[in-house]
């Protein structure tokens, strides 16, 4: 699954005060109006440029790439119980057969046998799957998740979300991203 960016947008990459993108799936890319307009309200530094300006007739500026905000943005400790959050967590992949098409969420425990609405007991699932399963137990429908459901963290996200860059990635973006990577001499 890739989130569809078109380069002729011009989108800015955000940066945390630390220089750490925001999110990385989705991307945390502003439009480069908006971008714009946060320089002139003085809450980001512009860290890189693209080659396309934007003028008035008494003004020029380049379109920033890549900007960093000036205050730090304190991240969630606990990300929301969300379906795209599970999804995440999950590789939107279905933890029964693997497909990754036509994705719902499951209970692992049928709310008709008790089962709760939480991170440790909804995983994602195909609608064949979840149909097949339906309100049985795991062990007498012979449908265990492939992981054990958990609450992830905002790094476990992070990292997943690593795994579906966009369509598109700017040269002047690669710096900030993907920086546990090996360097290359």
């Amino acid at each position: 699954m890739t989130i569809a960016v078109s380069p002729q947008a011009l989108p800015a990459l955000v940066l945390n005060a630390d220089y750490r993108p925001l999110s990385y799936y989705p991307l945390s890319l502003w439009s480069w109006q908006d971008a714009i307009k946060a320089v002139f309200l003085d809450r980001v530094n512009i860290i890189a440029e693209y080659d396309h300006a934007v003028c008035s007739p008494s003004f020029s500026m380049r379109l920033p790439s890549v900007v960093s905000l000036k205050t730090y943005v304190q991240p969630t400790r606990n990300p929301a119980f969300t379906r795209f959050n599970v999804f995440l967590r999950d590789r939107f992949e279905c933890q029964y057969c693997g497909a990754h098409d036509d994705l719902t969420f499951d209970h692992v425990i049928p709310r008709a046998h008790g089962g709760e609405t939480t991170w440790l007991n909804v995983v994602a699932a195909c609608s064949p799957c979840n149909l097949r399963k339906g309100s049985k137990l795991p062990k007498i429908a012979g449908m265990v998740p492939h992981q054990k459901p958990y609450q992830p963290t905002v790094q476990d996200l992070h990292n997943n979300g690593r795994s579906f860059p966009p369509n598109y990635l700017h040269e002047s973006w690669m710096d900030y991203l993907y920086w546990d990577t090996e360097l290359q001499p």
